[in-house]
């Protein structure tokens, strides 16, 4: 991706800007001490440690270093690793070689030589020196595969990690929250039930921005908030009486239901909950029932009271729906029930070992996060295994209404007595911290630089939401001069797609389908970037208007998913033309994936050059999402699925009937935690030649990570 430098103006649209986390810009505990470096012969630049000296296998092996490194930042990853080898040649077993062998070996998905390389630059170093810890840590957090969206993990306990307080000295930010919606950015809708009002909260626990409803009327006591399937979200007014359907960017829209015994009315209402038809049900606590409606808000049904087998409710609390089932809480009898989407009801979850049960919410894995007074449970809804995942002080202090999983794996509590929301991390992140990676550096506007930072958990689950505020860049321990914070690639819409295209003789009879495949694809994607014909010699079909090419962009594209029939062989290559595809998103925007079009077999030829966990390993390694598409009503081969699997993406069949469509779209909602800081170098560059080193921190409340390289300017 290429990037322009412009200036930006101030973020407009802040209501509220409150620090409540205090930052400590302590070092790092695996930040190494700076140490006086040796100097580059004749230049009084610090040299690369290992690199001094004016021999001519010394000066070769910093000019290949030189050519390595800056091959590899414009994504030529195998150019850059036969230049670090030809290094290692000249200074054989110099660690800082070979730390940079390893990253590109990892980049270009060969992860077996990157651990290899890491591990003999960690010895060379010394395991128990600055370096060497840190590219231990390196090695045990990338031996855990890559997980794109956050899980309760039911073998690790949670802890307290910090508070957004609802005070700032005597000055009163919110009060009283009751539940919360977490966002893909990493902040929170927070709804304040004492202050009438709900409020976005960001990882910092900034708040950005607040909501008090329609004009003079305002919202009446707010207490949950859940998402439609169309977006909108609603909020449930417990004194209100009613139900307010707001835009996805807060704004109320309308109400639905008011006060009342009849159909659709309200006394009281709490949880809510959205099925996977979109269908809104909404607990009458002060009815003592489940009140139904359609997603435009008109009445279907309610239930609740007694039935043969069921005595009624008493405290109706949580719901939560899943797989045509809806589960209730009831604080009285301290029980779950579960009902099917008709109100019929099916029997008991959860019969005992509850104290007052509230809200409940469906994680993405289909089990239920549930909150018991002062404590977060993870209830598995098909064996009724029920876990506690952390506690919240004691019970008499503390009452939690609402608890969500946010986008970086934290539990958000809504502590109402408090009033504050408490922030709840894996005991084992607490402990190791954040993961930091420097992806890439363009100095080619020299003294102005950017660096490319990934941020993750130790789970390499994105953390998003971050700011400027959350970094620290250094140069050799000198804090770098103008830093700020360029962009943050979860916060983009913009999407890249590479279509890769089967060309096996038993392809051939679907031709028309990948047209259609194509076709689709584009009006769903943000761009195609490539379209590959995956032959026996893979290539490039070509999408441009250049001489001979068809003049209507339907015509081209049309073209390009049909092929050259005589690119239809039994020896087409599946890995290589693979490898095409995603190697041509790798400048593109950072929410990217290969939309492979298929009959779902790859044939006996597709992995002559790659494995299949090489490529794996490339695709996930440089964050691109694989989707298969499978044509002729076949099904996806293990191959296929183990792509899908390890990169989050999706096999499918092109006549599904809610179509590929939906699919490419959520690729724009894919997390990302690759952030790009700009900052003015301090650094003298010997005309070019010299290393400049770079330190990057970040800092996200208890937690902490770093990463050190470095990089070249151009040369003068």
């Amino acid at each position: 991706m290429g990037y322009t430098f412009v200036s930006k103006p101030a973020r407009a649209g802040v209501s509220v800007l409150v620090f409540s986390v205090a930052f400590f810009f302590a070092v790092s505990p695996l930040a190494a001490q700076p140490t006086a470096q040796p100097m580059q012969a004749g230049s009084g630049i610090p040299a690369p440690e290992g690199l001094e000296g004016p021999d001519i296998d010394t000066i070769r092996a910093r000019e290949e270093f030189r050519i390595g490194i800056q091959a590899y930042n414009r994504f030529a990853f195998n150019e850059a690793i036969l230049s670090f080898e030809r290094a290692l040649a000249f200074r054989p077993g110099q660690p800082l070689i070979l730390d940079w062998l390893g990253r590109a070996y990892f980049q270009s998905g060969i992860e077996n030589a990157a651990f290899a390389a890491w591990q003999a630059a960690a010895e060379t170093y010394g395991v128990s020196s600055g370096q060497g810890i840190l590219i231990g840590s390196r090695l045990q957090t990338l031996r855990n595969r890559r997980i794109l969206l956050p899980i309760a993990d039911d073998d690790v306990r949670y802890v307290e990690s910090g508070r957004f307080p609802g005070t700032n000295d005597n000055v009163i930010l919110y009060r009283q929250p009751t539940s919360l919606l977490p966002l893909i950015d990493g902040s929170s809708w927070v709804v304040a039930s004492g202050s009438n009002e709900i409020i976005r909260i960001d990882p910092n626990g900034i708040i950005r921005e607040r909501r008090r409803g329609p004009f003079l009327i305002g919202f009446d006591r707010p207490y949950d908030i859940v998402r439609g399937l169309d977006g909108n979200l609603f909020l449930s007014e417990f004194r209100g009486n009613r139900v307010s359907v707001l835009s996805p960017d807060g704004n109320w829209l309308f109400h639905i239901g008011s006060r009342g015994q009849g159909a659709g009315q309200f006394v009281g209402p709490q949880n809510m909950a959205v099925d996977d038809e979109g269908f809104l049900y909404v607990v009458d606590f002060g009815n003592r029932r489940v009140s139904k409606f359609d997603p435009a808000g008109d009445f279907i049904l309610s239930f609740g009271p007694g039935t043969p087998g069921f005595g009624g409710f008493v405290s109706p609390t949580g719901i939560t729906a899943r797989g045509g089932r809806i589960f209730v809480a009831d604080s009285i009898h301290r029980q779950i029930f579960i009902f099917d989407t008709n109100g019929t009801y099916l029997g008991i979850l959860i019969s005992n070992g509850l104290s007052s049960p509230e809200s409940l919410r469906l994680l993405s894995d289909g089990r239920i996060l549930a909150v018991d007074l002062n404590r977060i449970l993870l209830v598995d809804p098909d064996t009724a295994i029920v876990r506690e995942l952390g506690v919240l002080r004691n019970p008499a202090a503390v009452r939690i209404t609402g608890a969500a999983l946010d986008h970086n794996g934290n539990v958000l509590a809504a502590d109402f007595n408090s009033s504050e929301v408490a922030v709840m991390t894996r005991i084992d992140d607490m402990a190791a911290g954040l993961f930091v990676q420097v992806r890439r550096i363009v100095s080619d506007n020299f003294p102005t630089v950017l660096a490319e930072v990934e941020v993750t958990d130790r789970l390499r689950r994105p953390i998003v939401g971050l700011d400027g505020r959350n970094f620290l860049l250094s140069e050799g321990g000198i804090e770098v001069a103008n830093q700020s914070l360029f962009s943050a690639s979860h916060t983009f819409q913009d999407t890249a797609v590479s279509v890769l295209f089967e060309r096996s003789a038993a392809a051939a009879p679907f031709a028309d389908d990948f047209v259609a495949a194509l076709r689709d694809t584009e009006s769903a994607a943000g761009r195609i970037v490539s379209a590959v014909s995956a032959g026996e010699l893979p290539a490039r079909e070509n999408l441009s208007q250049s001489a001979g090419a068809p003049a209507s962009l339907a015509q081209r594209f049309a073209a390009a998913a049909r092929g050259n029939p005589a690119a239809y062989s039994p020896r087409w290559r599946f890995d290589v033309a693979l490898r095409l595809a995603a190697t041509d998103l790798l400048p593109a925007e950072h929410k990217r994936a290969v939309v492979f079009v298929s009959t779902g077999s790859l044939g006996e030829f597709a992995f002559e050059q790659y494995t299949l966990s090489e490529l794996a390993a490339y695709l996930s390694n440089n964050n691109i999402v694989f989707h298969a598409v499978i044509v002729g009503g076949g099904a996806p081969g293990r191959d296929i699925l183990y792509l899908t699997e390890r990169t989050g993406g999706t096999a499918m069949a092109l006549f599904r009937s809610e179509g590929i469509a939906p699919v490419i779209r959520s690729l724009a909602e894919t997390p990302s935690g690759i952030y790009t800081l700009s900052f003015r170098s301090r650094q003298p560059t010997d005309f070019g030649r010299a290393y400049l080193p770079l330190e990057v921190e970040v800092y996200l409340m208890e937690r902490s990570g770093r990463d050190s390289t470095g990089y070249f300017a151009p040369l003068e």
